[in-house]
């Protein structure tokens, strides 16, 4: 099985606001660079859309490590999915349940993680690694041309 390394970011100006997300996907001497936008949403969603976007990019089964600054992301794939899934995508709030907090996406990247064998890392943001270092740049490049959409700016979009 081919192993692929990925490394995410996600960037919001606000939360909500304009994002960017990003990703950097090396295998053998390939590279691949994806980023996109959206006009408003939350610095936690575009994490899990990078994460998205970099899974679909594949185009078929592989091994893959997975590196994020997204504490979110990270723990969220490996400690809080399965109990959401088997609670119905639900949380216990108090005496209470609600549903969790981007569903969709969750609902998204756990349907793709179905498909290829993927081990989560967490890295500390802006130490250094250059690969994180570039998706974070990707993704706040992304993040601007979403501002500049919002604003109407000539060029953007």
């Amino acid at each position: 099985m081919k192993r692929v390394l990925v490394y995410t970011d996600g960037a919001c100006l606000g939360n909500p606001g304009p994002g960017g997300w990003a990703a950097v996907l090396l295998w053998g001497p390939h590279r691949k660079e994806l980023s996109g936008w959206e006009e408003r949403t939350t610095n936690n969603r575009m994490e899990l859309r990078a994460a998205i976007e970099a899974l679909k990019a594949l185009k078929e089964p592989v091994e893959v490590e997975l590196y994020t600054d997204s504490r979110y992301l990270q723990r969220g794939v490996t400690e809080w999915l399965p109990r959401w899934k088997a609670q119905g995508w639900k949380r216990r709030v108090g005496r209470g349940w609600e549903p969790v907090a981007n569903a969709d996406l969750w609902q998204e990247l756990d349907a793709l993680l179905g498909k290829h064998r993927v081990r989560f890392h967490w890295l500390e943001g802006h130490s250094g690694h250059p690969e994180n270092a570039r998706a974070n740049q990707l993704a706040r490049e992304a993040m601007r041309a979403a501002q500049k959409s919002r604003s109407g700016e000539p060029g953007s979009g």
